[in-house]
Order: structure tokens, then sequence, then C-alpha cells
């Protein structure tokens, strides 16, 4: 999968070009479909209805207006090609859903923006994944009721990576930036999210969720948690910016198990993550009771209790904002005056930070030079 996805965001995968015979006739090795308004196939639901497993849709960089979709096909490839392709729903949606309803299994979907979803239901969704397997790349979900909204699967794989989440939410506490049904795993590294309306910046109901190296927060919005994991599982929460706002209406930064510890595993690991709270008070890792949770080498900027319960806590440092590049930016990289600098402790290597984030949306290796840095970044 890893290879599969770093190939994709490289643009190395290409299939061989349609001619005009091709949609009619399907039992032919995979093929690629050009969208675009000087092409023959003016917008993404007309490739929708052509396209077969295995296919890549590549569409031109601009602004499709009210065009939503149903993808049915699996293995299917949807790519913005020359920029982003921007799917603005204007008041359209596919089944009363979502600008994009993806129901084939294992798709890609990569340099696509989608916003401004919004149904009846008041959970309209950049798109709904009903399919088993996503990975997403580089791709934005904005000012829609849901970013993206998965049902439950157990058998599926989501991956996001590179990609912006923002200022999604129907403002009721039930739509959020990112929500993940009861999944096999969600994994989601080098992204950014932001200004959550009311509902959390990031819910994950997966059996097993990986969150490493991204940028949560919230600004001035009305964001709930900045991580949910309501429903337990076995979960890395490793080497992010996390910055609960001012207007936040939940005082928990990170929350386990608030629903239940329904799923298999109870166990959660907080890694060298910076948590920052600009509250006037609150709880940094919020955990229900039966939680086995893992706290090493996080800072806490700002008030609030380290967590909720007991938990196995060792190296977090509760420190200001003097040692930081930019606070006011939200750039929480170190200053080598910062006392956060050669304070960690070893943490075992499945739970280590492997990545950084990158603004805006981007990632880079973690590179460990002798004792571990507190926080979200090594030294450089």
């Amino acid at each position: 999968m890893r290879a599969l996805v770093l190939a994709l965001a490289a643009g190395l995968l290409v299939a061989s070009p349609a001619t005009a015979s091709s949609y009619d006739d399907r039992a032919q090795a995979p093929r690629t479909w050009r969208v675009g308004p000087e092409r023959d196939l003016k917008v993404p639901s007309d490739a929708a209805a052509v396209a077969g497993d295995g296919d890549t849709v590549l569409i031109d960089a601009g602004t499709y207006s009210g065009d939503v979709a149903t993808w049915t096909q699996d293995d299917l490839t949807l790519r913005g090609d020359g920029g982003r392709a921007h799917l603005r729903a204007d008041g359209n949606d596919a089944q009363g859903k979502a600008i994009w309803v993806i129901a084939g299994d294992r798709t890609t979907v990569d340099r696509i923006e989608l916003s401004a979803s919004s149904v009846p239901d008041r959970n309209g969704a950049g798109i709904r994944q009903e399919g088993t397997g996503l990975v997403v790349l580089r791709s934005w979900f904005h000012d829609n009721e849901n970013g993206i909204l998965t049902g439950a699967d157990p058998d599926s794989d989501v991956v996001i990576t590179r990609s912006r989440f923002f200022r999604n939410g129907s403002g009721d506490g039930y739509s959020h930036n990112l929500y993940v049904g009861a999944v096999r795993s969600l994994t989601v590294t080098g992204s950014w999210f932001a200004d959550a309306d009311t509902g959390h910046e990031l819910k994950s109901r997966a059996a097993r969720t990986t969150i490493v190296g991204n940028r949560i927060t919230d600004g001035t919005a009305t964001a709930s948690y900045s991580i949910d994991l309501p429903n337990g599982g076995l979960s890395l929460v490793a080497g992010n910016v996390v910055v609960q706002g001012p207007r936040s209406e939940n005082p928990a930064l990170v929350s386990y198990g608030a629903e239940g510890l329904t799923q298999p595993s109870s166990t959660l690991w907080v890694v060298n993550n910076t948590f920052v709270n600009r509250r006037t008070s609150g709880t940094f890792v919020a955990l229900a009771a039966g939680t086995r949770a893992h706290l090493r080498n996080n800072l806490l900027v700002g008030p609030g209790d380290l967590t909720s319960a007991p938990a196995d806590a060792r190296a977090n440092r509760r420190v200001g904002l003097g040692g930081f590049v930019s606070p006011a930016s939200d750039d929480f990289r170190l200053l080598a005056s910062s006392p956060a600098v050669d304070r960690g402790t070893r943490v075992p290597v499945r739970w280590r930070p492997r990545w950084e984030y990158v603004a805006p949306a981007t990632l880079a290796r973690r590179t460990l030079v002798g004792r571990p840095d507190l926080g979200a970044f090594e030294l450089r």
C-alpha cells in the first residue's frame, strides 16, 4: 500500500490514453479517461458513467460547479491533472449523501478539491465512502457538512496523506472535518485540519488508528475535540501539533473511549506531540476508565491536566511559548534555547513518530540524533 501511495503521489502510474471506440468496449486492459471542458468527457460524472474497473480518470484542473457522481468501479484512480480539480456542490448531491459517493473498492483520490456539500439530513460530505479501501492524497475538503464520511466496514483501510480539511461541519455537533466509522484501520499523515464548525476536527471509530505528523488547529472556530477516538481501538497519536482554540466547545484535546471501549483493543500511545490549549482550562488527553494509555515526550502549552485518569506517563513537560519559532502562527518548531531539546525518553520502535509535519500539508522524516527532543519536532 505504501509503495502504491508514493508512486501515485509522484505521478509514476500512467495508463494508455483512451480512444473514441473504447467508450463501448469494456473488455480491455485498464485505461485512462480524460475529463475537462475541452474534452469529450466534460465533467467527472461523464467519466463515472463509462469508466471500468482499474481505470484512471484524469480531471483537468478547474472548477466543476454542481457536478456530482457515484463511482461504482473497483481499483479506480481519480486524479486532478495540472493542479487540483475542484468539485463544488452548489446545491447538488449524489443520492442525497455527498458530492462523490464512492461505492467501489480500493479507490484512490489524488489532488481533488471538494466543497460546499449540504443535504437535508445535514450530513452532506465531500466524499461518502461506501466501498472497501480508500486512499486520499493531496486533496482538499472544505465548507462541507462532513469532509469525508465513511460507513462501518471491518475490511476497509482508509489512508489520508498530505491533505487539508477545513471549515467542515453543519454546526450541530454530529458532523466533522473527518468522520471515519468502524473500519479496520485509519492512517492520517502530513495533513492539516482546521476550523471545524462545532464538530470534531478528526473522529475515528476504527479498530486501529494512526495519526502521525499532522497539524490540527481550531483557530477561532467552535470545534469540539481535536481528536476523538470514541470507541477506543489500538491507537497511535504521535508527532502532531494540536492546538485547541479559545472558543472550543469541549475542554479535551484528545478524547479516547468517550462512547465506550467497544473495540478489541483499549491501548493508546500518545508520543512526541505538541499540545497547545488556548482555553482557560481543560484536559490534554481524556481517558475512559480501563484505557491502557502510554504518554511519552509530549509538550504541554497552556492550562489543563495531562490526563483525566491514571496513565503510564513519562517525560511529558509543560512549557511556555518562548521556546518556539512562531506560536502566533501555529509554528511550534523548536528554538535552540527551548527546554524541550534533548529531554525525551526512549520509546519502543513501534510507537515512535517517524514523520514530522511540514506546513502547509506535507511531511518529512523525523531524524533522531542522540536523545530525543520533546514535542512534535526535532531541532534541526
